[in-house]
């Protein structure tokens, strides 16, 4: 496993030297609430509604003095626009009155605030404060276990077996590295093998090879 992950990062270290969030942010502030619109939505959708939302509510304070429906106006055409109006005024409210306003630096206490599960934590703690942590979404999930990376079973699971092979200083970059490929080439349906430069070291590549002999 040891020659697979080094090869693997090796090739990502040469081929994508800067990936970075798709997201379109000024702060931390403006990160978490597009990582908790992201959720089962694309980051192209959420680009499209954010400018409009920070506009109108560009700090924890406004927002949490936000009315449900204005918050829904503005997302309605993200995935679950009713759970996430009513968590971005939760979130929005919960750093005003516990944290003074400024975003928590852990993983621990970024989990308290409503909407914010451990892969929206990870993503936040990551990006801005360049915490070890590696956030596991379907991307990271299905690429991680397409390559043989891990065998888990669960988000949580696929997460300990990434930073157990990932070193921490490379932990904030691969986690993008790992969304990128499976955003553009390592697709659920129909994986673009054939472009791929990892295909070499990949469990499910050779399997597919196999089945096809």
């Amino acid at each position: 496993m040891e020659g697979k992950i080094d090869n693997i990062i090796a090739w990502f270290e040469r081929e994508r030297p800067a990936a970075n969030s798709e997201l379109d942010f000024e702060n931390p502030f403006q990160l978490l609430v597009s990582v908790i619109l992201s959720a089962q939505c694309t980051d192209k959708r959420v680009n499209m509604v954010t400018p409009a939302l920070f506009a109108k509510y560009p700090t924890p304070h406004s927002l949490a003095g936000a009315s449900f429906e204005e918050v829904y106006e503005l997302i309605k055409s993200i995935s679950y626009p009713n759970n996430k109006a009513r968590h971005l005024i939760g979130m929005a409210a919960m750093l005003e009155n516990d944290f003074a306003g400024i975003v928590p630096d852990t993983v621990e206490e970024l989990q308290k605030l409503p909407g914010v599960g451990r892969k929206t934590a990870n993503v936040v703690a990551s990006i801005v404060y360049n915490r070890a942590v590696i956030a596991v979404d379907t991307h990271v999930f299905r690429v991680a276990r397409r390559l043989g990376l891990s065998k888990g079973r669960t988000p949580l699971a696929v997460e300990k077996d990434l930073t157990a092979q990932i070193g921490e200083e490379l932990r904030p970059i691969a986690h993008h590295w790992l969304i990128l490929h499976g955003r553009y080439v390592c697709v659920a349906r129909k994986p673009k093998c054939d472009e791929c430069g990892l295909r070499s070291y990949c469990d499910y590549y050779e399997q597919k090879n196999n089945n096809h002999a």
